[in-house]
């Protein structure tokens, strides 16, 4: 055979199967695409004379909530949500947006609270096959639930872990100024951190105060090495602990950089009124009473705050009364101020602890019964 035939032979077979390949390709690519627009729908929901404003929040936060919540593309345009996802969660962000529309038809405003608990309850529907359908779980559980759900952190949403949690929620709610006074573990200092975020995320205040007596009570901030921030820091240090566990380390750093977080000293609060500001005292039993005077009556318009503290664990010298202590009888009747009470049944930091505050009690008691029956110890 000619080697010109075989070489022509072999160019022809060469061009057929690069031709075939293409076209396998081709079906291929085609093949994907069309599965690919198989397992993606879109729906459209048209808002009606819903306000975009309150429904969304402001500058779309609680819109951009959502999208941090689902994989599925949102848009909004003419007075219509667009939908695209995979089926199943394009129905469940459908009912998301039903129910934000009628809780805020119904209540007339909505809040980042009701949006977050409409999607946990989504959520937990998913995951359970014995729960009814969401249209009637919103129906009959939507305000229950609604009510334990105090911020949405970076991995999980924080809820009132127990009665009294509840109770603390709910008085946050209903007052301008709360006391929660307990003892260590029992989330006084967590639940008023996401508290106060959670206002600041739906834009009932507009700047969160932090602050503690430093040093023990005495406040000799001039005495550390430092600026002011690397004086107050090791003090404040369980207040920015709860605080970045809600919110990312750049999201922290840019609420500090615009001072909406403001962290501060007791010492320095003197002179100032705060408006529309969520301010959190911690520590409480460490203030005198001028210092707690002082602090309170810095509350200015549209402000509340939360004032934390554990009256066993008072560190001030025996000449000076706790501020804390004195307030619950000055302040108890004055309407808009409420006081909550933990108990060590309310603990829900590591089992330990709560037998730990049990075991200083009854030794606690065991020398008042030694010191009041004048008997030696055993």
């Amino acid at each position: 055979m000619d080697v010109r035939h075989i070489t022509s032979v072999m160019n022809h077979a060469f061009v057929q199967f690069t031709v075939i390949a293409v076209r396998v390709c081709v079906q291929t690519t085609q093949h994907s695409e069309y599965r690919m627009e198989t397992t993606t729908v879109e729906k459209k929901i048209k808002i009606g004379e819903t306000d975009p404003l309150l429904l969304f929040g402001a500058n779309d936060a609680y819109l951009q909530f959502i999208e941090s919540r689902f994989d599925s593309a949102i848009t909004f345009r003419n007075n219509t949500i667009m939908l695209r996802g995979v089926p199943a969660e394009v129905k469940k962000l459908e009912t998301v947006f039903d129910e934000m529309m009628y809780c805020l038809k119904k209540k007339g405003v909505l809040t980042m609270n009701d949006v977050a608990g409409i999607i946990e309850i989504l959520q937990g529907n998913s995951r359970s096959t014995q729960r009814e359908s969401a249209p009637q779980q919103f129906a009959s559980h939507g305000n229950q639930l609604d009510d334990t759900i105090i911020l949405w952190g970076r991995k999980e949403p924080i809820k009132a872990r127990t009665k009294r949690q509840q109770e603390y929620w709910n008085s946050v709610r209903a007052n301008d100024v709360v006391f929660s006074i307990g003892p260590a573990g029992t989330g006084k200092t967590y639940l008023a951190v996401a508290m106060a975020l959670a206002y600041l995320r739906s834009n009932e205040i507009q700047k969160i105060v932090l602050t503690r007596p430093a040093v023990e009570a005495g406040e000799s901030l001039g005495f550390l090495p430092g600026d002011l921030f690397e004086k107050v820091n090791p003090y404040l240090r369980p207040l920015l602990d709860a605080v970045s566990d809600m919110v990312t380390p750049d999201k922290l750093k840019s609420l500090n950089e615009k001072n909406i977080i403001e962290i501060v000293p007791l010492a320095y609060m003197r002179g100032r009124t705060l408006n529309n500001a969520f301010i959190i005292l911690d520590e409480a039993q460490n203030t005198t009473t001028t210092q707690m005077k002082m602090f309170l009556t810095r509350l200015g318009h549209g402000s509340k705050a939360i004032i934390t503290g554990d009256i066993t664990q008072i560190d001030l010298n025996s000449n000076k009364q706790s501020g804390l202590v004195d307030v619950q009888h000055i302040l108890r009747n004055v309407p808009g101020i409420g006081f909550t009470y933990f108990e060590k049944s309310d603990v829900v930091r590591h089992r330990l602890v709560a037998e730990i505050i049990n075991a200083y009690e009854q030794d606690a008691e065991r020398k008042e019964r030694i010191h009041t029956d004048g008997n030696p110890p055993a």
